[in-house]
């Protein structure tokens, strides 16, 4: 008998544990890498499982469900219902197969939705300019791997509310094209010091991370995170977290 109680009472919580997880908030973590316009396989970040693990752990210890997904097919309008924000990490080239795909994600948008964009998703869908302007820009180049400073442009957003004047970091120097008007800029790096033989001259800085609402929606986009090992970084998580919640809407962030 009392086997039997232990049972029922265990078979209880999970029926409870299963309902709450299906309670909470929920985002999808997309990591798709698709064919370039060429239809050549594009280069695909070995950062992506390191990613998945950051933000699943990032899920589990602030209240929210993470669904990971590399399939176009979940973009779909009546399944992007379910989500509070869809996560981009490293996406790259052609993410979406057909245009019921790009128009699922514009409804989404429209509609209210939230986007966190991560490093390479700026190098996605290099032939849709609506979501060029979405992400902040489409990525043209980067100079080697280094470390380099920098500059936090605004303390008051919870993706960077916790770092100082500067930051160091070691990273992919990003430069964009196509950038929209409007973009609340977080984060810019400093070109003083940066070995780039491209370096545009008499520019001091240039974007790195910023947030910006969005037909309806809302997104914010981090160009740091190349590094695999990066994603195990308090700091950095921190910083994705803080942008994580925001394109979810969360009311404190």
């Amino acid at each position: 008998m009392r086997l039997i109680s232990t049972f029922f009472i265990l078979a209880l919580l999970a029926v409870l544990g299963a309902r709450g997880a299906e309670s909470l908030p929920r985002v999808l973590l997309y990591t798709r890498n698709g064919l370039t316009l060429e239809g050549k396989k594009g280069f695909v970040h070995d950062n992506i499982p390191n990613s998945i693990v950051a933000i699943r752990e990032l899920g589990a210890a602030n209240g929210f469900a993470v669904d990971v997904s590399e399939e176009p097919r979940d973009f779909t309008t009546a399944n992007l219902r379910k989500y509070r924000a869809l996560v981009f990490s490293n996406t790259n080239n052609q993410i979406f197969d057909h245009e019921e795909q790009r128009a699922a994600l514009q409804a989404y948008l429209r509609g209210g939705g939230g986007v966190a964009g991560i490093h390479s998703a700026c190098g996605s869908m290099r032939d849709w300019p609506w979501f060029w302007a979405l992400i902040g820009g489409s990525f043209v180049r980067h100079p080697k791997l280094q470390e380099f400073t920098v500059h936090v442009i605004d303390r008051q957003h919870p993706s960077t509310r916790f770092l100082g004047e500067t930051w160091q970091v070691t990273d992919e120097f990003y430069f964009l094209r196509d950038m929209p008007a409007g973009l609340r800029v977080l984060l810019a790096g400093d070109l003083k010091n940066l070995v780039d033989p491209k370096k545009p001259a008499g520019v001091a800085t240039s974007p790195l991370a910023w947030y910006h609402d969005y037909e309806g929606g809302r997104c914010w986009y981090t160009a740091l995170g190349h590094r695999k090992e990066v994603y195990n970084d308090p700091i950095f998580r921190q910083h994705l977290l803080g942008g994580i919640l925001w394109a979810m809407g969360t009311p404190s962030q």
